[in-house]
């Protein structure tokens, strides 16, 4: 049964306020039968301690969350170590992560590492460029066991050099994708549909994306239109920051039409995906406006993309994202998170939450501060076990170590 609150007269309610009402503020009913102004908790972040993972120069970092073993692998360039490609198994509880040892998967200069997890098959793929072979495109499967990780035996994807790989599990079909620019083709835009059996990975055709040089790559799945979501930067078309929608069939990928999202120069195109408004986010620095940091909510229909009104997320910062993984989920609040580096290079997250085609920002927040090249290859994963996002970087003000 409904109770009226206060006595009723020509269609109004009367009510007695608890303190003082301002104009247009939405209102709560108390339990005594007063009315009282709406309180707000503001967002904030808590931050744990840095920890340690390699301590020696490290960099070209890249980390995927196990959803099996509820444990975070990155892997970086071991500088310390010949540069050698090694990975590392980290372990969230609460706010603080540790981490297993460090285990070589590439014995030689190893740069523009990305990986992914194989939900299916509970395994990683590593994907980088092997300075040590002609700057060949390669990868290896990765396992992990407790705290420790193995690797299965190193497979080729493209014979030409391969920068700028990112690496995307399609769960829909089981499949990774690896994408990058291939400079052995000019540079162009290019995509492997990937097979993990075992400790195995198998690679189907080519297929090229982008007959235009096309650096900065970076994929991110869409699960809800059960699509890729490849964004980079165009040099055949202004260097314009574009996105185009793949979608993989058995061994194969196909694309859609290139779209743009701005009409501006870019760099460091990173993407991202909100599963909860079912959105890809493009994040970039706008060369155009003073390498001021914006972003861009796109919609995946069919095989097209389409992108809302860029925004500013850096205010009068520059913004430098190095990193693979740059822009992480909140699958609890419903927040997308972007690092990079700032102005001063100190090591910065910013968290924004979409609504329809546009998003917002909250005030970023300063996790680690230094200068010079402090904090390069800044990325970020979320740990949806503990709700938890990892952050991981060289820390230039501590001998460059790699640090989370």
């Amino acid at each position: 049964m409904l109770r009226r609150i206060g006595a009723e007269e020509s269609g109004e309610f009367k009510a007695v306020a608890s303190g003082t009402l301002p104009s247009g503020k939405p209102v709560v009913v108390n339990a005594n039968g007063t009315v009282a102004v709406i309180s707000e908790t503001p967002n904030s972040q808590v931050l744990g301690t840095e920890t340690v993972f390699e301590s020696a120069n490290s960099k070209d970092f890249a980390a995927a969350y196990d959803t099996t073993n509820d444990k975070v692998l990155i892997a970086f360039r071991d500088i310390g170590n010949n540069q050698y490609g090694t990975a590392i198994v980290g372990t969230v509880s609460g706010s603080s992560i540790s981490f297993g040892s460090a285990n070589v998967f590439e014995s030689s200069a190893t740069t523009y590492i990305s990986v992914a997890f194989d939900s299916t098959a509970g395994k990683f793929l590593i994907a980088y460029r092997d300075e040590g072979d002609g700057n060949k495109g390669k990868a290896v499967v990765a396992t992990i066991s407790g705290t420790s990780v193995s690797y299965g035996s190193i497979t080729e994807f493209n014979s030409g050099s391969s920068p700028y790989t990112s690496t995307v599990y399609d769960s829909s079909n089981g499949k990774m994708v690896i994408s990058y620019a291939d400079y052995g083709n000019s540079g162009y835009g290019t995509a492997k549909v990937g097979t993990i059996s075992g400790t195995s990975v198998s690679f189907g055709t080519a297929v090229v994306f982008e007959s235009a040089t096309s650096p900065y790559v970076n994929s991110v799945y869409d699960s809800n239109a059960q699509k890729i979501f490849i964004g980079y930067r165009d040099n055949g078309n202004s260097n314009y920051p574009t996105g185009i929608v793949g979608t993989v069939s058995g061994t194969s990928i196909s694309f859609g039409s290139a779209t743009a999202v701005a009409s501006n120069g870019s760099n460091y195109s990173r993407v991202g995906f909100d599963s909860t408004n079912n959105k890809v986010l493009i994040a970039y620095q706008n060369t155009d406006d003073s390498n001021y940091g914006y972003a861009a909510v796109g919609t995946i229909s069919g095989t097209s993309v389409s992108f809302g009104t860029s925004v500013n997320f850096s205010g009068s910062e520059t913004v430098i994202m190095e990193g693979t993984n740059a822009i992480s989920f909140d699958t609890t609040s419903g927040g997308i998170l972007i690092a990079y580096e700032d102005t001063t290079r100190d090591a910065t997250v910013i968290r924004g939450v979409i609504s329809g085609t546009s998003i917002s920002f909250d005030t970023a927040v300063v996790l680690d501060t230094g200068g010079g090249s402090s904090h390069e290859y800044l990325g970020i994963v979320y740990d949806p076990d503990q709700n938890r996002h990892v952050v991981f970087y060289k820390d230039g003000a501590e001998s460059s170590y790699g640090t989370a």
